[in-house]
């Protein structure tokens, strides 16, 4: 459950060729985006992964792209961008901290995590979820997504092969996050 951040290395793991694939052969942040969650979402064996984009100047979001392992597991894609609720990072322990410009947070067990790390009742009643990495997609200090692997019914432990990955993914997809965002107008 505790924060975890890759150090800047020529011995960090590299990402498994599925994965470096996408980014090598698609050119735009959508076609990325659309093979990403999947792909990733099978390597790393969870079951929904989605992608939440916003701008850090107006505070207008929305997720973008959710993969399910099942169709029974909630669809979190919203139709359209929208404001931010006001009193989010106050309901939100995670969304603080990713406002904050926090190092990821990797969760195993929503049940048994801190309440100063996780609001239980939040992430039940809106996102459903057990177990979850909240990857923080920043540049500058400021906040342009959320990349969130998860598991839906029961706790998981998330290991060093998958931090690392999850780290190089975010990584590789930030630029590609914030010319998103851009291309919107938002």
């Amino acid at each position: 459950m505790t924060d975890y951040t890759f150090p800047q290395s020529s011995s960090r793991p590299a990402l498994p060729a599925e994965l470096e694939s996408i980014f090598e052969t698609h050119q735009t942040p959508d076609a990325v985006f659309t093979n990403l969650m999947p792909t990733l979402g099978q390597v790393l064996n969870c079951d929904r992964c989605f992608l939440y984009l916003r701008n850090p100047r107006t505070q207008v979001g929305k997720v973008v792209y959710c993969w399910r392992r099942k169709a029974d597991y909630r669809d979190v894609t919203d139709p359209e961008w929208k404001p931010e609720p006001e009193h989010l990072s106050q309901d939100d322990p995670l969304f603080a901290a990713a406002l904050r410009a926090e190092p990821s947070v990797y969760v195993n067990d929503i049940e048994t995590a801190s309440p100063e790390v996780v609001n239980v009742e939040f992430e039940k009643k809106y996102l459903h979820h057990r177990a979850l990495v909240h990857a923080h997609i920043c540049q500058d200090n400021l906040l342009w997504g959320i990349l969130q692997p998860c598991m839906m019914e029961q706790p998981r432990e998330w290991d060093e092969t998958d931090r690392a990955i999850i780290f190089n993914v975010v990584q590789k997809m930030t630029p590609l996050a914030i010319a998103y965002i851009k291309s919107a107008g938002i």
